[in-house]
């Protein structure tokens, strides 16, 4: 066990803006039966944190009251139950909260290597993306080779992670991001076509050019009816986000017409079991690519713990391409 009593953490002194967020001393927390106790390196920054600050998005029941929903570092302390030779590994792990400190407790099911080619900031932005994408993507939305997929929002997290796994499994990605030169970032990173939504009207311009079988929606609101235009017979839209808006006014015997699957689903309230069954199929079929530099998170910037306010201002702000990253002095 680590001798150490007490951390630095980021807390949500109480819901608002980015400046809420303030650094505090708190007792180191303790693994449970199962878990794992993890000094951090890095903690990814996601969407979800932003709206846990605002008072939108509480933890579930039992989670740490800190945000932080990712991270990375070398386990210190176990748990009950939890075999000696997890002392000393380099992981990376899904948490419910708790990634913005020096010390976090994962479950030991939801932990899965550094990747070797990787770094401890790459593998901070690994968990959160690539599980919601892997899930929701390839799982729920049924994404085969030879294949298009839509991604909104493609030069989020999300996005770029969505359109890598997309490629390295034999699919094609059309996307949209809000300026020229976002678009122009996606289409080098080998996009087909990429729009900008604040100029393009690429609800028609997908449409004449044939469709495509998947949408990856963070959006919602009116986006989702312009997003079942687009889909192909038999297609699939699944959503993961509101940024648009919580309802939207869809055609019903459109989707019974062409066979289309309208899904979604959320990630942090998803039964341990489950999320262990997830993490299982990452290791096997993600991380060999990762292991071989074949794919690699692409990374936006760093920040400090005690700078978490700079970076949720920088999320908000929506200039980010891929990640933002909090690094500890460990």
């Amino acid at each position: 066990m680590t001798d150490v009593t007490h951390m630095t953490a980021v807390e949500i002194s109480a819901p608002g803006g980015p400046e809420v967020l303030q650094s505090v001393q708190r007792p180191v927390p303790q693994p449970g039966d199962g878990a794992v106790l993890i000094r951090v390196a890095a903690a990814g920054v996601n969407r979800p944190d932003i709206l846990q600050r605002m008072g939108l998005y509480p933890p579930p029941a039992g989670a740490s009251d800190l945000p932080g929903l990712e991270v990375a570092g070398e386990v210190v302390a176990l748990g009950a139950g939890v075999e000696e030779s997890w002392l000393g590994r380099k992981v990376c792990a899904l948490m419910a909260g708790g990634g913005y400190a020096d010390y976090a407790v994962a479950d030991a099911g939801l932990c899965l290597p550094v990747p070797d080619a990787l770094s401890m900031i790459e593998a901070a932005a690994l968990p959160e993306t690539f599980f919601t994408v892997w899930t929701n993507v390839f799982e729920d939305g049924r994404l085969n080779p030879g294949e298009r997929l839509l991604v909104h929002g493609g030069t989020s997290g999300i996005g770029t992670t969505a359109i890598e796994l997309a490629h390295a499994f034999g699919a094609e990605v059309v996307t949209t991001a809000g300026s020229d030169d976002k678009c122009q970032t996606l289409k080098d990173m080998g996009v087909a076509a990429a729009f900008n939504y604040k100029s393009d009207d690429w609800e028609k311009l997908i449409t004449e050019a044939g469709g495509v079988d998947v949408v990856l929606d963070m959006v919602g609101g009116d986006y989702v009816a312009k997003n079942l235009n687009c889909l192909k017979t038999g297609g699939r839209h699944v959503s993961i986000a509101f940024l648009g808006g919580l309802t939207a006014q869809i055609n019903i015997m459109q989707i019974m017409r062409g066979r289309l699957t309208v899904t979604g689903s959320t990630l942090r309230a998803r039964d341990p079991d489950e999320k262990a069954r997830i993490a299982s199929v990452l290791k096997d079929k993600v991380w060999p690519l990762l292991n071989a530099g074949k794919i690699k998170p692409v990374i936006d910037s760093t920040f400090p713990l005690a700078q978490a306010n700079q970076a949720h201002a920088l999320m908000e702000a929506s200039s980010h391409i891929g990640k933002i990253v909090l690094t500890t002095e460990s």
